[in-house]
């Protein structure tokens, strides 16, 4: 699984003019399953976001995590994360996982987040979205699972 993770000072997300979910301070994660996946990557990705030392503590140096900060996340599945732009001009998502598998994944990523105490917003899956946000920082990390191992 691949994530790039925002520090947000809030972000929303909108389909068709509506918006469906917003967070406050915490941590914007674009979610990509790729067809290699499996709940190894769910539980290693969930852990890492949630324990992620970005935020500030008291003397300004980042030292605490979105759980320690009392943050939300807003997750929000993005398959363009497996694209493969290194051929051509338009990216391959072969490593992208099917919607039936990969949105089983992505679910259980926002309840892994959920069972740790953390409020979760989320987007609509395979929906257009419009992803607002203020990236508290900047602050913006990659994560990608099958690095992790």
């Amino acid at each position: 699984m691949r994530a790039v993770v925002q520090r947000v000072s809030r972000a929303s997300v909108s389909v068709d003019g509506a918006q469906v979910s917003a967070i406050g301070p915490g941590l914007l994660v674009l979610v990509g399953v790729g067809v290699e996946d499996d709940e190894t990557d769910v539980r290693w990705l969930a852990d890492k976001v949630r324990a992620l030392r970005i935020f500030p503590d008291n003397s300004s140096v980042m030292n605490r995590s979105v759980q320690e900060s009392n943050g939300a996340v807003l997750a929000v599945s993005q398959f363009t994360l497996h694209g493969d732009a290194r051929r051509g001009r338009r990216p391959s998502y072969i490593t992208a996982a099917p919607p039936e598998g990969a949105e089983p994944l992505y679910r259980a990523f926002i309840e892994r987040l959920r069972a740790a105490g953390i409020e979760v917003g989320e987007g609509v899956f395979q929906a257009h979205m419009e992803v607002e946000l203020v990236n508290d920082g900047p602050v913006t990390i990659l994560l990608d699972s099958k690095k992790a191992f």
